[in-house]
């Protein structure tokens, strides 16, 4: 037998009804299974369930903060961070959403974030890139092994890509990106006018040797900031290394390329496509910059026709006019 019964709860509310019409003293002499205390603590438990109401009970204070003001809050101290706790709280009016100004310092303690002046002072790469896409631009290198008579040469592709508009331009393509090229292919960029970089104030770049002391104050005489990135960040020029993948991936990996002319001209077919035939998904899956045939072609009810560069590996799907 076990050392110790197990009793159900309504054993024991049988036993505590039980023993409450014997009393202590007769269930002193009967009591084997509990002590006699044991057994009236139950009867007494059994007492103050009936008239338990916690269910039905409101506590005291005030009501728990609605998940959706606590979002918006955080959200706009995030994307705004000179915003005060009445600005938000302005902000939230606009929302149809009622808050008091401690109501917001409440929420932004709970989540760890500062007051205005504190995270005004402190702005993290991320949000030093958002602020500034419209005015921003991203250059890189990459190679391409071109078939020539003398057998395969390794070509450099430098280009610039605008942060905001994800506009791609090929600023040159050599074989040797010595001093001399990369100071006048900054002067080119940034020709007024029709420069690549026209309206960029700031480019980013990663610490290759080819970006030299030369090709930077080419660029900053424009008024072009040259903003180098970390060592072994490739993240931080996201939307450059991405167009490299994406012209390697979708183009070059499927060509063999002769002569450098042939690049050039591969290079600005695929520009053409990736412009106005290519939806983007950062872009909300829509064609960065659409032609004015192409908007016309949406209404249209005609067959669908698929329009073919470099041969075929570019391809673009349309309504017949």
């Amino acid at each position: 037998m076990p050392n110790r019964l197990r009793l159900t709860n309504p054993e024991r509310i049988t036993l505590a009804e039980i023993g409450k019409r014997l009393g202590r003293k007769a269930l002193k002499n009967l009591a084997c299974v509990a002590k006699p205390d044991t057994i009236l603590a139950w009867y007494h438990r059994l007492i103050a369930q009936k008239f338990d109401g916690s269910e039905h009970r409101q506590y005291p204070g005030r009501p728990p903060i609605d998940k959706k003001i606590d979002q918006s809050v955080v959200r706009m101290a995030k994307e705004n961070p000179s915003w005060g706790y009445d600005r938000i709280v302005g902000a939230l009016a606009n929302l149809c959403h009622k808050a008091s100004d401690e109501t917001v310092g409440n929420i932004l303690r709970k989540h760890g974030i500062s007051p205005a002046p504190k995270r005004n002072r402190t702005m993290s790469w991320r949000d030093f890139i958002a602020s500034h896409m419209n005015v921003m631009a991203g250059t890189d290198f990459f190679t391409v092994e071109v078939l020539t008579w003398r057998g395969l040469v390794t070509y450099y592709v430098l280009f610039f890509l605008h942060h905001e508009s994800r506009r791609a331009h090929v600023a040159g393509i050599t074989k040797h990106p010595n001093e001399e090229w990369m100071q006048q292919m900054a002067y080119t960029s940034t020709q007024d006018g029709w420069g690549h970089l026209k309206g960029c104030r700031y480019v980013l770049h990663d610490r290759d040797s080819k970006f030299c002391a030369a090709f930077r104050s080419a660029m900053s005489s424009a008024g072009v900031r040259t903003i180098p990135l970390p060592a072994r960040s490739p993240n931080l020029n996201a939307f450059a290394e991405r167009w490299v993948r994406s012209v390697k991936q979708e183009c070059l990996s499927k060509l063999i390329i002769f002569g450098p002319n042939r690049l050039w001209r591969v290079l600005n077919e695929y520009n053409a496509h990736y412009h106005s035939e290519r939806n983007h998904q950062g872009k909300e899956n829509l064609l960065l910059f659409p032609r004015g045939e192409r908007l016309e072609s949406v209404h249209r009810a005609g067959s669908v026709r698929c329009k073919r560069r470099l041969g075929g590996p570019l391809k673009y799907y349309e309504r017949a006019a």
